[in-house]
């Protein structure tokens, strides 16, 4: 695959289409199954929140996939994000009810770099608060 944007037909402040994102317990159930890990923080109401937490949180590496969607879905190939990288600025926090949580991403081509390449800042936020800080991804395009 490759991606389907033309590198010549993006300019700095391209919005991407912004995504919104439903975490519950049983998502955060299946993530730990499929990535190992199990840490109760989690899944574990009472756990989490006698470390401090003010209940269950999700995993900050399915928020950060979650988020890269966004640019994958854009670009029409998940192998055209070539970097990216994040800092984890606030927890998702996960209720035990039967809404759960929203992610909620946005993203704008921020530069246009060499070799077909653009970078893409996304912002991603839970409950009105940021939990992805410099949240950045370089991207090929076509």
């Amino acid at each position: 695959m490759t991606a389907k944007i033309a590198y010549a037909e993006v300019e700095v402040g391209t919005e991407l289409p912004a995504r919104t994102f439903p975490v519950n317990r049983a998502t955060l159930v299946r993530y730990a199954g499929a990535s190992g890990d199990f840490n109760p923080i989690h899944w574990n109401e009472r756990f989490a929140k006698e470390v401090g937490l003010p209940d269950v949180i999700a995993h900050g590496m399915f928020t950060m996939a979650s988020a890269i969607r966004v640019v994958t879905d854009w670009a029409g190939d998940p192998g055209a994000v070539v970097e990216y990288g994040v800092r984890f600025t606030k927890p998702v926090v996960v209720p035990d009810d039967d809404k759960g949580a929203l992610v909620e991403v946005s993203a704008k081509v921020t530069a246009k770099l060499e070799d077909n390449t653009v970078r893409v800042d996304l912002t991603a936020t839970s409950a009105g608060q940021k939990v992805l800080g410099m949240s950045r991804a370089v991207v090929r395009l076509a």
